[in-house]
């Protein structure tokens, strides 16, 4: 029973910091503006959540038992660490693309990126948030698990986390099945659907919203799909006449 309540409160504070950092990448980095990161529409983004679960059980592998010293150890989990959070990032990124026609980042412009989904640049900064990670949080959240599975206050806030994570993702897929089903060949980037309609649907044009998809239901999804396409192959062409005047 421990061990599930582990399991669930690493994924839960994963899934929410996660969310945290996302939120404040595109606010501040990447869309300068506030929007509602990830594939769900709650303050949790599931992939970091499995990426918590990853990130400590590496960190807690006693390397010792292989007769390695200190230092081999740490640089062979911190590489161990790097490895498998680009994997993660790449396994679900071709889930989503195979599955559902959606793509939800988007590293195309990115130097040794591989289908726009992983790339060297992220792969160094997983590595130096795994760092991070096993420096600095892993002690403590061992500490804070061991509190946590004692007391069921908190036993039965991480449960309810977990049923709204789970009602969210029934919501969010079957959104996605409907967004599969009016899409061509050609993957949706997500964000700049959501961009789209925040443009095009949302009543109040001056004030961007921070949740679109609500915007979104089964008769206007085909229109609203082949709105974006337009919209998409305009900013190509745009781009491409761009680099063309510049030569």
């Amino acid at each position: 029973m421990k061990i599930l309540v582990a399991i669930a409160t690493l994924f839960v504070i994963g899934s929410v910091t996660g969310y945290i950092i996302e939120l404040l990448f595109r606010r501040f980095v990447s869309q300068k503006r506030w929007v509602n990161p990830g594939f769900m529409v709650g303050p949790y983004i599931p992939l970091y959540g499995f990426g918590t679960l990853i990130l400590f059980g590496i960190s807690n592998i006693n390397w010792d038992s292989f007769g390695l010293p200190n230092w081999a150890s740490i640089l062979i989990t911190l590489f161990v660490i790097g490895i498998s959070l680009t994997l993660i990032e790449l396994i679900a990124g071709l889930i989503f693309i195979k599955g559902l026609h959606m793509k939800l980042w988007d590293y195309s412009n990115r130097w040794g990126n591989f289908k726009g989904l992983i790339c060297p640049l992220f792969s160094l900064l997983w590595f130096g948030a795994g760092a991070a990670y096993y420096f600095l949080l892993n002690p403590v959240l061992i500490k804070a698990l061991l509190f946590i599975a004692e007391n069921p206050v908190y036993v039965f806030f991480t449960g309810v986390v977990i049923g709204m994570i789970l009602v969210d993702f029934a919501y969010s897929l079957h959104l996605g099945i409907m967004i599969k089903k009016a899409t061509d060949t050609a993957a949706v980037k997500f964000d700049e659907l959501k961009e789209y309609v925040s443009d095009k649907l949302a009543p109040n044009k001056k004030k961007k919203p921070f949740f679109t998809t609500r915007y979104l239901n089964k008769d206007n999804i085909k229109e609203v799909i082949k709105g974006y396409y337009e919209k998409s192959k305009e900013k190509a062409e745009e781009i491409k006449n761009k680099l063309l005047r510049k030569k």
